[in-house]
């Protein structure tokens, strides 16, 4: 919301040599955000020019630049000795004869950026012909200011090149733009943020004049006629709880807005147009109640404000045909003739237009959250749009009313209609029994009784000390209409503070007292990651929703308990409105980006929760906000929630390892992810078993490794994914993948690892080869060696597998090299043979093994 210092200025008051920066920190002191400043920062000649003639070329990148000979005036003869300017502009948006807005050399623009003459596409250009950013105006930045459009043909009929373009704009004076949170909607006015400074300032006595104290004519049954009729009320809450229609008949649809009022909008980033639009805009601007007009002509009926039926369509003022749904909020003629989308844009066929000569204004009431869905609803956000679905004044709709019908009767020549509509539903707020000792209490501040009544009534609140229930430290507080954000004692406590100061609460810092350091599983979660960063994989973090059809995709069986996931009631995103029950599901989408922007060697993992309903959730209740919830409904909402265990997982393509003057690079296999959920389960001291895993989606069933614990409890696989899974979420060929349950390996790894004395003697190793059919796992034969070699086996690695001559068909060989050493002694030839016969033998009598 933007507010020039000159129109604050006749809200309230302001001292001499007050800045916009000045005015900035005091609304930032009363928690409004400062979000810019502009004007006040141009300086040398910033003129009107016409345009005589202009030579367009096509430039080599397929730019059109256009070499301009422009008139501005005195100011042109001064600086090029009687000569018109040449000027070399981008833009293609003006005709030969349209007045724009010319910078001249020697002028300096916002950012400190200087202007002088300079050659560019060949030529030289003596300034420049301005966009609206970049003379503060606004952000438009698609073509050139054309004057005729920005301030009206008739206003610009009236200008003469050279005239000076700050003062016609109001460049020279400063405003100031602030960040309006949701719940301050009346800061969305001159009139709020004029309010907010005033109470910067102390709240002076007489310092504040507020634009809406009018004496407004009572309604009376010769007005307009209206009617509400809401059938279907969202949340409870008509649509409309107030109308307000006046009439001004016999305005002179030639004549202009007055020059102040168009540089008032112009200054609030928003473009003149006609009388009464601008009239109903600038109300707006400083009053904060949206307005509309309709041309009286086009109406043929009463004003029937309703829901839409199915089918209906409108097209709005933006020519945009809207298919509306049945909870949007119209305003129509007779009930049948659609004007307007209630609260945020009105139809094409009741502008008011060039022609028109009695206006219709409507002030109105409309529901918050009817106006921010039917907004969302046709992704049109407008200026009204905003100012409703924060809440706007209810009481405001007769003097916003007055306002515009004065302001249309002194500059348009009309005269306004006796009768008066007044439709008002409105509720007055109740009031709140405040204990005034509250605010100190939650803000740490002693706030005497005095000072929050004080506060209180210059907020506009009526504050009783002597009703129902009042004490010497109660009172009975009424909000003023404009605020509905006070509801509770926090609400007036914060509202206490803001305004008392908040430099005026103390900053104590805190003292930390003793911690008990990281938990296990938090340890535990860092060495996972720790360790895989330490494998080369590089750590993201990827939203947990996907598509409804990504189980399909990664080809996971009907009946697969990763198939039962948990929608979401009001997804981020239509097109994933589920959570994942698979790190991988979402790990998939960071691989894809990564790879199509070109990354041809990718490593990822990720840490974080899966979500398992198990089956069908009970449906979780709404807990009153009055009172603890009870164990019954504390078990519903539990019973709502589904399983979320912890997983990580990783994704790999490409090269695992690069070439170089080294050697050969080589590819990424099923191998690097088992061995990188190894590295893992080695740090974290926990012996893993590996055992191939024929049949477990989206994995290759000849490339898929089982990981367990010694006990058997799965931790997770590894692997190759299937050649179809990666065509259908299109990723590159061999890419290879691993998940696993890290609450797993959190469990695992909770006894403390007994350090085991280091023998100093020499280890003896000897090698065997055993014959094995082809479906024996090599993890069953090693765990079977392991089993009968005795407690001086220190390691059994697997160097070799063979298949082919010499080995019967169905079979294949492994080679194991058997690691013995003592803990008090050197192992004799003969015992380590024993220990050898002895391992082969529980190998052949487990898995049929043959020694070679």
């Amino acid at each position: 919301m933007r507010m020039p210092l000159r129109w604050l200025a006749d809200y309230t008051d302001l001292a001499p040599g007050t800045t916009g920066a000045d005015v900035a920190a005091s609304l930032v002191a009363v928690g409004i955000e400062e979000e810019d400043l502009h004007g006040g920062d141009i300086s040398g000649p910033l003129v009107v020019g016409r345009v005589l003639e202009f030579d367009e070329q096509v430039q080599k990148n397929g730019k059109p630049i256009r070499y301009c000979v422009v008139d501005v005036g005195q100011n042109g003869q001064m600086l090029t000795e009687g000569k018109h300017q040449e000027i070399v502009c981008g833009a293609t948006n003006f005709a030969v004869g349209d007045l724009v807005v010319v910078v001249l050399p020697g002028a300096t623009l916002p950012g400190d950026f200087h202007i002088s003459a300079r050659k560019t596409y060949g030529r030289v250009s003596n300034g420049m012909i301005c966009a609206e950013d970049e003379i503060g105006l606004g952000t438009d930045h698609e073509g050139i200011i054309v004057l005729s459009r920005l301030l009206g043909a008739e206003a610009a009929a009236a200008l003469t090149p050279g005239d000076d373009a700050i003062a016609l704009l109001g460049l020279g004076e400063e405003t100031i733009e602030a960040n309006v949170t949701p719940d301050r909607g009346y800061c969305f006015s001159v009139r709020g943020l004029a309010r907010e400074y005033w109470h910067a300032q102390g709240s002076p006595a007489g310092g504040f004049r507020d634009p809406a104290l009018l004496d407004v004519p009572a309604a009376n049954d010769a007005g307009f006629p209206v009617r509400l009729t809401d059938e279907r009320p969202i949340d409870g809450a008509d649509g409309c709880d107030r109308y307000v229609a006046r009439v001004v008949r016999g305005i002179d649809p030639t004549r202009p807005s007055p020059g102040w009022m168009q540089q008032r909008l112009t200054q609030m980033g928003m473009r003149p147009i006609s009388l009464a639009v601008d009239v109903t805009n600038y109300v707006m601007l400083a009053v904060g109640q949206p307005l509309h007009a309709f041309d009286v002509a086009k109406l043929s009926g009463p004003v029937v404000v309703r829901r839409a039926r199915s089918g209906e369509s409108l097209t709005t003022l933006d020519d945009v045909k809207r298919v509306l749904s049945p909870d949007d909020l119209l305003i129509t003629d007779g009930g049948e003739h659609l004007l307007a989308l209630a609260g945020v844009m009105g139809g094409a066929s009741s502008e008011v237009d060039d022609a028109t000569t009695d206006v219709l204004v409507e002030a109105a009431h409309f529901d918050p959250t009817s106006v921010a869905r039917t907004s969302r609803r046709h992704k049109l956000v407008t200026e009204a749009s905003k100012r409703f679905e924060r809440g706007v004044d209810p009481q405001l709709a007769p003097a916003a009313a007055q306002l515009a019908v004065d302001l249309l009767v002194e500059h348009g020549g009309g005269t306004v209609d006796p009768g008066v509509t007044d439709v008002d539903r409105t509720s007055p707020r109740g009031a709140y029994l405040l204990d005034v000792t509250e605010p100190g209490r939650i803000v740490g501040v002693d706030y005497p009784r005095d000072r929050v009544v004080e506060i209180l009534r210059d907020l506009g609140c009526g504050v009783e000390e002597s009703g129902a229930g009042t004490d010497a430290t109660h009172v009975l507080v009424t909000p003023p209409s404009w605020r509905p954000d006070l509801v509770d004692g926090p609400d007036y406590a914060e509202e206490v503070a803001r305004i008392d100061g908040y430099h005026r609460i103390p900053s104590v810092t805190p003292t930390p007292v003793g911690g008990q350091g990281l938990t296990h599983g938090q340890k535990t979660r860092r060495v996972v990651a720790d360790a895989l960063a330490g494998a080369g994989l590089t750590e993201v973090l990827t939203y947990p929703f996907v598509a409804e059809g990504l189980a399909d995709d990664l080809m996971l069986p009907a009946g697969d308990d990763r198939r039962h996931a948990v929608r979401v009631a009001n997804p981020l995103n239509e097109e994933r409105p589920l959570l994942r029950t698979t790190v991988l599901a979402s790990l998939v989408d960071a691989l894809r980006r990564n790879v199509s922007r070109g990354h041809k060697d990718v490593a990822l993992f990720e840490l974080g929760l899966v979500f398992r309903p198990g089956g069908e959730l009970g449906r979780a209740p709404i807990p009153s906000v009055l009172e603890r919830p009870s164990a019954e409904t504390l078990e519903q909402l539990y019973a709502a929630v589904p399983a979320q265990p912890r997983r990580a997982a990783l994704l790999a393509t490409g090269l695992a390892e690069r070439a170089g003057w080294w050697g050969p690079g080589r590819a990424a296999d099923w191998s690097d992810a088992v061995a990188a959920v190894q590295a893992v389960a080695t740090a974290l001291a926990v012996e893993l078993v590996v055992a191939n895993d024929p049949g477990h989606a989206p994995w290759h069933p000849g490339r898929c490794a089982r990981l367990t614990l010694a006990d058997g409890t799965l931790v997770g696989h590894a692997g190759e994914l299937h050649p179809k899974v990666l065509a259908a979420l299109d990723l590159p060929a061999r890419t290879v993948a691993a998940e696993f349950d890290v609450d797993v390996l959190i469990a695992a790894s909770a006894e403390p690892v007994q350090a085991q004395p280091f023998s100093s003697f020499p280890p003896a190793m000897t090698d065997i080869a055993l014959l094995v059919g082809s479906d024996v796992a090599a993890a069953d034969v090693a765990t079977a060696l392991r089993a009968g070699a005795g407690e001086s086996l220190e390691s059994v690695v697997l160097f070799d597998v063979y298949e082919g001559e010499h080995v019967e068909a169905g079979h294949r060989s492994l080679a194991y090299r058997l690691t013995f050493r003592a803990a008090d002694r050197t192992l004799t030839t003969d015992e380590v043979n024993g220990f050898r016969d002895a391992a082969v033998a529980a190998a052949a009598a487990a898995t049929g093994a043959v020694q070679r």
